[in-house]
């Protein structure tokens, strides 16, 4: 008798915040595997607004009804190794654009190098929300009307999140 393979992948990133672009992303991917997990990358270069916890509990709120998808935080080690120490047998990755395209056809390469048992699957979100970053989405906090722009573009979750931390 055959055993099912139990397909298994990790979509990574900073999530600071996440924004309806990664919601985009986690939705699809759980359809496609059997488990996903959402993966925090502490990257120490770069200065973030949120702190860990609250991107965590962030990306839980927002995932919650998808039964397959777990949230975890990795550091100091690379997306494909930390993969692999999980057993995930997929990176699922976005493509905005051609530039998009270009490093992570690089990245997708050096990751095969390092661990060839580990696929990249590649996923382009629709046009309508293809250029939404978490960078753009902190760009458009403060000035007058923010709230209504801002609120197009990430989950209620996250929108409450960024409400409750401007009150503040």
């Amino acid at each position: 008798m055959i055993q099912p393979i139990h397909r298994k992948a990790v979509y990574a990133g900073s999530f600071d915040p996440p924004t309806n672009g990664h919601l985009w992303m986690i939705a699809e991917a759980q359809l496609l595997f059997d488990e996903l997990v959402v993966a925090i990358g502490i990257n120490p270069n770069k200065h973030s607004t949120y702190s860990i916890e609250e991107r965590q509990e962030m990306l839980q709120r927002i995932t919650a009804n998808f039964l397959n998808v777990t949230v975890s935080v990795f550091e100091n080690e690379f997306l494909v190794n930390y993969a692999s120490s999980i057993d995930a047998s997929f990176i699922v990755r976005g493509i905005r654009s051609g530039v998009d395209y270009e490093y992570e056809r690089a990245i997708r390469y050096i990751n095969a190098d390092l661990q060839p048992n580990i696929q990249t699957v590649f996923l382009m979100p629709p046009r309508e929300i293809a250029e939404i970053s978490s960078t753009m989405v902190k760009g458009l906090v403060g000035p007058k009307d923010w709230q209504q722009i801002v609120r197009r573009y990430v989950p209620p979750a996250v929108y409450d999140k960024i409400i409750l931390d401007k009150q503040t």
